[in-house]
């Protein structure tokens, strides 16, 4: 039988088994099972936190698989949130996962509550109903976004997202790593605010590179 003391030795050793248990208690949800809800899934799925559920109306195709790290080409035509949510299962048997395969209009509506929600969408018009969710259940969220090379990340908590321009903007390409690597950032957020760590809330990292090549990363306070 796999001990949980085994295999969450590393972060034991991070900050001790009070803090990895304390996160055994933590349950959240990510909205959307693409590219950033799937590497969202293999952080925080693995980490000690005991449930966690996937959100999402649509299903696999081709253009997915290249940046959706979940996925393998059997996974076509699949419901991603439930084949993410198989994924975690089987990298990490303390985990509670359950996939809610619908969109988040109808998701919100079924009366949850957790301790921290994760945005992994792509468009401005569900973050802000995402947002407008949280507030209404006193819940923090993390937002995050890709395109290009570029990214953001944020820590939503008394700050608005009404502050973005609500469009139908759609990303013109998006390179995998970037999605990786946003999802990264989100996922060490949540990771220190679900342990009792200090987080810098309603503060926007825009992280991109200029034309010469450089990772630059600006930070914005955001408005209430």
């Amino acid at each position: 039988m796999i001990k949980k003391e085994d295999y969450f030795n590393r972060q034991i050793q991070l900050w001790g088994e009070a803090t990895q248990a304390l996160l055994q208690d933590k349950k959240i949800a990510i909205i959307g099972s693409g590219g950033l809800g799937c590497s969202l899934a293999y952080a925080l799925g693995t980490s000690g936190i005991g449930e966690i559920d996937m959100v999402d109306f649509d299903t696999v195709s081709l253009h997915n698989i290249h940046r959706q790290i979940a996925f393998t080409l059997a996974d076509e035509n699949s419901p991603k949130a439930e084949v993410v949510v198989e994924v975690m299962k089987s990298k990490n048997p303390f985990v509670k996962a359950k996939a809610y395969c619908m969109d988040f209009e109808e998701f919100k509506l079924l009366g949850n509550r957790y301790d921290l929600i994760l945005d992994a969408t792509d468009n401005l018009q569900t973050r802000e109903s995402i947002d407008y969710y949280a507030k209404q259940i006193n819940t923090p969220w993390i937002y995050g976004s890709v395109e290009a090379f570029n990214g953001q990340v944020c820590f939503f908590e008394k700050s608005s997202f009404g502050v973005f321009n609500i469009s139908d903007h759609k990303p013109a390409g998006i390179t995998a790593p970037i999605v990786m690597h946003i999802a990264s950032l989100q996922a060490n957020l949540a990771l220190r605010y679900l342990a009792g760590l200090s987080v810098i809330k309603d503060k926007l990292y825009y992280l991109y590179f200029n034309s010469d090549g450089e990772l630059i990363t600006q930070k914005f306070n955001m408005p209430s």
